[in-house]
């Protein structure tokens, strides 16, 4: 049932012309009047035949030739029905306010936040809307076309944001009033990430997070590259699972040129995807415990990490960003051992994560750091806008590869482990469980045999022609000639393509004017939305509880601050 069907009644209580349909989009797409956008949002969450439950992500797109010049665009999931749902808002660049959604999702605070300060879009009723991935010295705004890449502006003291936490209080607890800072540069922060708390006696009271340290603009230093030359940027996200970003980059682009990737370069990805997911769970983890004290397993899960990197190099020849995925498949045909090397994997890696498991499980010591600790339901983490390992730990069994397969996903049998305590014990256990399903992916792939047949698409617009052709046929010359002069020419159009990452729904939002470099990206880093919650989880708990749930929703610096 299409979102247009499963809403009309919804639509019918807004005024004629106040929500459009949009056709011919890769998703259902609504042009809708700000006026109407917060009552549309809450009956699109409330109405039963619609029920969208998630907002996935927001985003600014700057179109300076229009009289409206932005557009907001809102990209929305329902978890019952698995469907994706696109609000498009245009803004003048005289008024571009919109009402805060942050009263019928939660996961809007930070994404507003976000756009704000990327692009100027002011949001009422938002309680905190501040700069989010800038400093607050910072001037103008940088996802605007006309600003300037290569413009700077220093942070100097005085401009240095300073928290100011309030909290109910009594008149013994004021005395016993404490606010102390982590980080960013505190080895518990596992990335340059900032966490106040005001501590009541030795309880959080309340708390804030500062982010953007690591803030690089990875959106808007892909304007200004070819649509292949953006592929390195994208090993810089969640650089714990390189590969995974480059596949979803990818497909994304390919979705938009037509391009249909050859079932060699199908295979691999799907399995290297399966590999560095194993990995990614391999440190998530292994970070967990040893700020719990757990140094041992640290090193075992950090082996397979090891053995992994030797996967990947032995294909690209680097191990952390590796850029091994092409517009189109692969940099390169598979090493003639690489089943071998996948199967000696196989063989190696649940000797390494039953020992730990063994180690963990039911360690007295880690249950009482881990059990309840950072607890949140399934309906509050879906309002959040989680996805991932941390909500199917909660109990929503929510997996981009199961709910939209892509790859070779439905042509093997696999299961989505699913937890309930929502805690951090459950998110470790539920990494623990999901190597194991991605081992029986690989597995079952490496059974099948690997296809015969080109390792990239064969197309000389697309990717480039084999060395000795380009030597001896002067088509193939011309065509090698163009595409590192001119890069790929992406057809006009927008494209919303969901990819299952390490730490959930890693989309890439993409719009192309026809020309050889993206209009705009937008990515949408899973863990996100995951880390807006952490001052709520932290309420009432103490320091070495942030430690431990921190290590457990495994934020990753590249990917959060982009």
């Amino acid at each position: 049932m299409s979102a247009a069907t499963a809403t009309q009644p919804l639509l019918d209580r807004f005024p004629a012309g106040a929500v459009v349909a949009e056709e011919g989009r890769d998703q259902p797409t609504w042009r809708v009047d700000r006026a109407v956008l917060a009552d549309l949002a809450r009956a699109l969450r409330d109405d039963p035949e619609s029920r969208y439950d998630t907002l996935l992500d927001l985003c600014g797109v700057d179109y300076p030739e229009r009289d409206e010049r932005f557009e907001a665009v809102y990209h929305l999931y329902s978890m019952p029905r698995a469907a994706r749902l696109r609000l498009k808002v245009s803004l003048s660049e005289d008024d571009p306010v919109l009402p805060s959604l942050i009263p019928v999702w939660k996961a809007a605070d930070w994404f507003e936040r976000e756009a704000y300060d990327m692009f100027g879009l002011r949001f009422e009723g938002h309680p905190n809307l501040r700069r989010l991935l800038t400093h607050d010295g910072f001037v103008g705004h940088p996802l605007r076309k006309d600003y300037a890449p290569d413009r700077r502006w220093i942070l100097t003291e005085e401009k240095i944001y300073l928290p100011k936490l309030t909290a109910p209080a009594t008149e013994e607890s004021m005395f016993e009033r404490m606010t102390i800072n982590i980080g960013p540069s505190h080895p518990a922060m596992h990335g340059t990430f900032r966490f106040v708390a005001m501590l009541d006696g030795e309880r959080i009271a309340a708390s804030e997070v500062e982010i953007g340290y690591l803030h690089r603009c990875f959106e808007k230093m892909s304007e200004t590259h070819t649509w292949q030359q953006v592929i390195p940027y994208t090993d810089r996200l969640n650089y714990c699972s390189s590969f995974i970003n480059n596949v979803a980059y990818c497909r994304t682009v390919e979705k938009l040129l037509g391009v249909e990737v050859p079932p060699r370069a199908v295979w691999a990805r799907t399995i290297l995807s399966e590999f560095s997911r194993i990995m990614d769970h391999c440190v998530a983890n292994g970070s967990t415990l040893v700020d719990c004290g757990a140094l041992t397993n640290f090193w075992y899960l950090f082996q397979v990490r090891e053995e992994v990197y030797g996967l990947l190099e032995s294909l690209c020849g680097s191990r952390l960003t590796v850029s091994a995925c092409r517009i189109g498949g692969l940099l390169a045909d598979l090493p003639p051992d690489f089943e071998a090397r996948c199967r000696r994997l196989l063989e190696i890696i649940p000797s390494f994560v039953g020992d730990v498991e063994k180690l963990i499980d039911k360690n007295r010591i880690f249950m009482d750091r881990a059990v309840g600790i950072g607890r949140i339901t399934g309906e509050e983490a879906v309002n959040w806008g989680w996805t991932g390992p941390c909500l199917r730990a909660s109990g929503v069994g929510y997996d981009v590869r199961k709910a939209h397969p892509y790859d070779l996903y439905d042509t093997v049998e696999w299961e989505v482990p699913v937890l309930n305590g929502g805690d951090v014990y459950d998110r470790y256990r539920l990494r623990m469980l999901e190597i194991r399903q991605s081992m029986a992916i690989i597995r079952q792939l490496l059974d099948r045999g690997m296809p015969p047949g080109p390792f990239v698409v064969d197309d000389p617009h697309v990717a480039l022609p084999p060395k000795a052709a380009v030597y001896n046929q002067m088509e193939s010359m011309i065509y090698h000639f163009k595409l590192i002069m001119d890069g790929i020419r992406v057809p006009l159009g927008e494209q919303y393509v969901p990819t299952e990452g390490a730490n959930g729904e890693l989309g890439f939002y993409i719009v192309s004017d026809g020309s050889a470099r993206p209009y705009r990206i937008k990515v949408r880093p899973p863990c996100f939305p995951i880390f807006s919650t952490f001052s709520r989880l932290m309420e009432g708990h103490t320091v070495s509880d942030v430690i431990a749930t921190l290590g457990g929703l495994n934020i990753i610096a590249g990917e959060l601050d982009r």
